[in-house]
């Protein structure tokens, strides 16, 4: 699959940066830092972001229908308005927060807020929730890391990640009502052995985006690449990048066809960021396929 140069856009770096979100109105890339607890805006054409300081870890971003954005921290579920910088509670969170925080999070077609969480301890107790207008629901357990949230372009497919686990699960989704029906295993990637040199390690799933075509991009967490999954879960494309820990991939731009790689820096080796000078950036490249239009949050 053609892809032109990956670029760096500017200067900044985060320690763990995560949920890419293109705004088309603003025509804004937004993310979030969740160790430094920052909201993170790019304005098309800058290479330096906006920066907001958020009191509690925000972990993924979506629209909101009603305007601004919707944060998920480890606090509860927020509304933001960058006018202003103000943060307003909309719900508390539906898990012990000294345990656990949420983490990955996307949109279903209608609207509906889907928001995964992850274990602080690294059991395997974390869940994956709907949020609804009035609290949070509930809908999957059983894994430890919550990740690669992404629905098929015909909505009948909802994709998630154990990152821990290595596994990626493709589950039966009804749009009409918002239930999902059992997980099955879609991809399963071999774990790292504790003896194995990083650079033959292919790396874990973490973020996810799908395209027009219905191919599911991954970023390998550690594997420094990123996938390109046909909807059979075989390998369409890898893509070498230039940081060992690539985060998620978002689509966006005028025609969706840039695409947008958040990264990480946190707890790795100073022999590695000497080595990866980029490790942290927000990483951009141009595709072929255009990537789904973003869907606001009804709630």
């Amino acid at each position: 699959m053609h892809t032109e140069t990956i670029q760096v856009l500017g200067s900044h770096r985060c320690e763990l940066g995560e949920s890419p979100l293109w705004h088309p109105q603003e025509q804004a890339l937004y993310a979030v830092d969740i160790a430094r607890r920052h909201i993170l805006r790019w304005r098309d054409g800058a290479t330096e972001p906006e920066c907001w300081s958020v009191a509690s870890e925000p972990s993924c971003l979506a629209l909101r229908a009603q305007g601004g954005l919707v944060v998920a921290r480890r606090d509860g579920l927020w509304s933001f308005d960058a006018a202003t910088g103000r943060s307003e509670c909309m719900q508390p969170p539906p898990f012990d927060p000294a345990r656990q925080r949420y983490n990955d999070g996307k949109v279903d077609a209608v609207g509906r807020l889907w928001v995964g969480t992850i274990d602080d301890a690294r059991r395997p107790d974390a869940h994956l929730y709907r949020l609804n207008p009035g609290g949070a629901q509930a809908m999957a357990a059983g894994i430890t890391t919550s990740n690669g949230l992404a629905w098929s372009p015909d909505a009948q497919h909802l994709y998630w990640a154990d990152t821990k686990a290595h596994a990626i699960y493709r589950l039966p989704y009804d749009l009409a009502t918002g239930a999902i029906g059992d997980r099955q295993v879609w991809a399963q990637f071999a774990a790292r052995d504790s003896s194995q040199p990083l650079k033959t390690y292919g790396g874990r799933p973490d973020g996810a985006a799908v395209d027009a075509e219905g191919a599911y991009w991954v970023a390998m967490f550690e594997g420094q690449r990123l996938l390109r999954l046909s909807p059979a879960g075989t390998v369409l494309a890898e893509i070498q990048l230039p940081v060992r820990c690539p985060t998620m991939p978002c689509f966006g731009g005028a025609d969706l066809r840039t695409l947008y790689i958040t990264t990480a820096r946190e707890g790795r080796s100073a022999e590695e960021l000497k080595s990866q000078p980029w490790a942290g950036a927000l990483l951009m490249l141009r595709v072929t396929v255009p990537g789904m239009p973003v869907v606001p949050a009804r709630i």
